[in-house]
């Protein structure tokens, strides 16, 4: 299973790829799905530039109903960085009135690897539509996100193979009193993840988002730490859910989570894509299952010994 493939849908909508120049067909109401933009710069035919497609879609649609909004490939991602999808998008603010989500970044591997997509500073987006309500980054390699504030947004994610420490710091830095899921990639340090524990303090501590109520550091290998962080963090007492998957747990992250402060409020716990034994994941559903949490350890990560010494992975790294 490769966990990094195109959006199926955005805030609830069904994705829908914009057609390419030429195509006929009837296309559907502007509010009524998320509009997948994305050009081919290894097809067949001239590939169209993303400026062209963007100035047919917003002659194409009607703007003011448009509410989701997905970018694909914009070009040869580690030749181009996402500047110009972010500008684009603001300099349309006074036309895409009604938009509500975002997602720049939505290509799969055999596009691009995740580290070769190039990002930016994102945050001009946030600025520009001051209701956007879901906003996510596929791509750490160049992304910034310097501390906003804003007042509407529900959703924030990022995935990524490696999540810079600053974009990290910046978010726990953020005034978002709207927030209700947050999810970070926060990958290897090979790959640009450099983010520590201490980053999270402000996030973990509680307080900073007070509507918070799903909260995923995911696909780290620093999970063992994190874990033990959230297992005291106060900012659980507010969660539904809390995923910790796709990293490199092992039996210390999950006994330290045994270890700690009660559970049992959660209806989910994310575990999957982990290095857990069999006596110590028997452990933690036998403590949470039967108050109703849904516990998942499913999917085993990879592994492999050399030397007597075991080399784990994040399920997203390159």
């Amino acid at each position: 299973m490769s966990h990094v493939e195109h959006l199926q849908e955005l805030h609830g909508l069904p994705a829908f790829d914009f057609p390419g120049p030429g195509a006929t067909g009837e296309l559907p109401e502007a509010g009524a799905v998320a509009w997948r933009l994305a050009v081919d710069p290894y097809g067949d035919s001239a590939p169209e530039d993303f400026g062209d497609l963007w100035d047919r879609f917003l002659g194409s649609v009607d703007c003011a109903g448009v509410r989701a909004i997905v970018v694909g490939q914009w070009g040869e991602p580690y030749d181009n960085d996402s500047s110009g999808i972010v500008q684009r998008l603001v300099d349309a603010r006074d036309r895409l009135t009604g938009l509500q989500a975002v997602f720049i970044g939505d290509l799969e591997m055999e596009e691009a690897e995740i580290s070769w997509i190039e990002q930016s500073d994102v945050t001009p987006v946030l600025d520009a539509y001051p209701l956007l309500e879901e906003f996510g980054i596929r791509g750490g390699t160049g992304l910034r996100f310097p501390a906003v504030r804003h007042e509407h947004l529900r959703t924030l994610s990022f995935e990524a193979g490696g999540l810079p420490g600053e974009v990290v710091r910046g978010v726990a830095a953020s005034e978002l009193p709207a927030l209700e899921y947050l999810e970070m990639w926060l990958g290897v340090e090979e790959y640009g993840g450099d983010a520590t524990v201490a980053d999270l303090a402000p996030i973990l501590a509680g307080g900073r988002f007070p509507a918070l109520r799903h909260l995923g550091l995911r696909n780290s290998e620093i999970q063992d730490e994190i874990a033990a962080a959230v297992a005291g963090a106060p900012v659980v007492a507010q969660l539904k859910s809390l995923d910790l998957s796709l990293g490199v747990l092992t039996d210390e992250g999950v006994t330290a989570l045994l270890g700690g402060q009660p559970l049992t409020h959660l209806t989910w716990l994310d575990l999957h894509h982990n290095f857990v034994t069999e006596p110590v994941g028997r452990r933690i559903r036998t403590a949470l299952e039967p108050s109703g949490v849904e516990v998942d350890l499913s999917e085993p990560g990879d592994s492999w010994e050399d030397d007597g010494v075991v080399h784990r992975f994040t399920a997203v790294a390159e």
